[in-house]
């Protein structure tokens, strides 16, 4: 005759199951679909941070171009400086060769 093994207790089953559950659900965690989850959610939220920053730092610019407007400056002006100022030297000598002889041609 052969012998059936013992039932484990309903509490060493429960247990059991509970921390199978909790592996697979750690799995489910740290790779879904060949993707490393925790990874993924680490990227997305330092740039949702860095796109906070960026907002807040806009909103710095804004205000100083607003305290440059009311000190009587052009922010079109100090805008287009700015953007002078990140080109090469090279490259704005060039275009202000170019735009000197165009406006000569133009006769302005």
């Amino acid at each position: 005759m052969a012998r059936t093994p013992k039932a484990k207790p309903a509490a060493l089953q429960t247990e059991a199951r509970k921390n199978m559950s909790q592996t697979a659900a750690k799995q489910d965690d740290t790779e879904v679909g060949g993707i490393a989850a925790d990874r993924l959610r680490s990227i997305i939220e330092r740039v949702e941070r860095l796109e906070e920053e960026k907002k807040a730092l806009s909103s710095d610019i804004k205000d100083i171009m607003a305290e440059a407007k009311s000190a009587g400056f052009d922010v079109k002006v100090i805008r287009e400086i700015i953007r002078i100022r990140k080109q090469e030297p090279a490259d704005v000598e060039e275009h202000e060769t170019l735009l000197d002889l165009y406006r000569r041609a133009l006769g302005m």
